[in-house]
């Protein structure tokens, strides 16, 4: 069963607030929880539902959004009317994942959840981290194109592959790459013989690529 992420949206305005938690709700591997208004009602649940990731306002009614991301222990994306560089520097400083100018579209937001949950995956577990792992994080938080030699983004898929059949999109998530990459890279190495290749038709008869590792 695939577990989803638990989102959590901090803003006084309800029809802002309804908005933002119908586009988390769309999203596959996310769950919207319900709108806090108030730094009170986000304290409280947070406490209860311990959320993965906050979608915080700068200022609410009752005190300063950017602050509770600093004191709380939560990922969080500042998403804020105010445009000025101090309040921006301040949420950044104050650890905020990201921060999103209001209003935006739709796909502004889908895309850094996106990005969020790319990098959230290359730190993930307790395994031992190498420098390359933690370039790519930061590059798919940011949409920045990570400097990383090819053989060792091949070593990444390969990684992210394991030793189950698994699609481009799986691959890509679990590698934190976009799946355009993952097929690239992919595609090299089933030249190369090192992974194999094969259709499985679903249900609407369109075909989907699965792979796997060669035997060696």
């Amino acid at each position: 069963m695939t577990t989803t992420l638990r989102v959590l949206i901090v803003d006084d305005d309800f029809r802002v607030s309804g908005l933002h938690q119908a586009m988390v709700a769309e999203h596959p591997s996310l769950t919207a929880l319900e709108p806090a208004r108030t730094l009170a009602e986000a304290t409280a649940a947070v406490r209860l539902h311990r959320p993965d990731l906050m979608l915080v306002d700068a200022y609410l009614p009752d005190g300063d959004g950017i602050a509770f991301v600093r004191d709380t222990d939560v990922d969080a994306f500042v998403l804020s009317a105010a445009t000025d560089a101090p309040t921006i520097r301040r949420a950044l400083r104050a650890g905020a994942r990201g921060y999103l100018m209001k209003p935006f579209e739709k796909r502004e937001l889908t895309d850094r959840l996106d990005r969020y949950l790319r990098s959230r995956n290359l730190l993930a577990g307790d395994r031992p981290l190498r420098q390359d792992d933690v370039d790519r994080a930061l590059a798919a938080l940011t949409g920045a194109a990570a400097t990383v030699s090819r053989s060792a983004t091949e070593k990444v898929i390969l990684d992210a592959l394991g030793a189950s059949e698994s699609s481009s999109t799986d691959i890509a998530d679990r590698a934190g790459v976009s799946r355009a990459t993952a097929q690239r890279h992919l595609s090299a190495l089933a030249a190369s013989g090192q992974v194999h290749v094969r259709l499985r038709y679903g249900t609407t008869g369109r075909p989907e690529h699965l792979y796997a590792r060669a035997e060696r």
